[in-house]
């Protein structure tokens, strides 16, 4: 019993020497706070007036072994009357602002059953009221305006709009991916545009 007792006492006073021997004087641990920062890790704030109108944006998707991704500026529409108003109908305009919208393909692909190489492109469009013309250009890193020209088309497509439901920033998204098909589908104001990808 008695030198049940005494295993007992010794094992308490082991734990409390390992338990002080383990603690650490407070001023020696590191803040995260005290920490100095690198000149990338702070950034500016700057005023809501500085703010670009049109904001980048990016999607990404991956259809089977085919990595897809859209760069674009988003441009806002603030009740304004888009297509056949700021967009006139039968015109060739960049789908975004700033830099042209550009897109990039790992693997060739078909848009509408029209074969497109991989590579990168940048989009432009002939909106209409029943009927666009979608224009992928080989000149993929240009300004927004002006149009490249046709000797620079590596694809053109027409594509039946339909009508959905009000998107204030202009976007591009995949609402469809299934095996190795998909729909990149653009997206303004009532207005969507799709456009049906085959990979290899």
């Amino acid at each position: 019993m008695r030198w049940t007792m005494i295993g007992a006492l010794l094992g308490v006073v082991f734990m409390l020497a390992a338990c002080q021997s383990g603690t650490t004087d407070p001023d020696t641990i590191p803040s995260a706070t005290s920490a100095p920062q690198s000149a990338s890790e702070v950034s500016s704030i700057i005023p809501l007036d500085q703010v670009k109108k049109s904001q980048a944006g990016s999607v990404t998707q991956t259809v089977a072994t085919t990595e897809i991704a859209v760069t674009y500026n988003r441009p806002v529409a603030r009740g304004r009357n888009l297509f056949g108003g700021i967009v006139p109908y039968g015109e060739i305009w960049n789908p975004g602002a700033d830099q042209a919208t550009a897109v990039a393909f790992s693997r060739n692909v078909q848009i509408n059953s029209r074969p497109l190489p991989a590579g990168k492109y940048s989009i432009w469009a002939i909106p209409g009221a029943d009927q666009w013309t979608v224009i992928f250009s080989k000149a993929a890193d240009v300004f927004h305006t002006p149009y490249p020209g046709e000797q620079r088309d590596a694809l053109r497509i027409t594509v039946v709009p339909e009508t959905g439901t009000h998107m204030e920033t202009l976007a591009f998204y995949f609402p469809v991916v299934e095996g190795k098909d998909a729909v990149l589908r653009l997206h303004w104001g009532e207005v969507m545009v799709p456009m049906r990808l085959q990979v290899d």
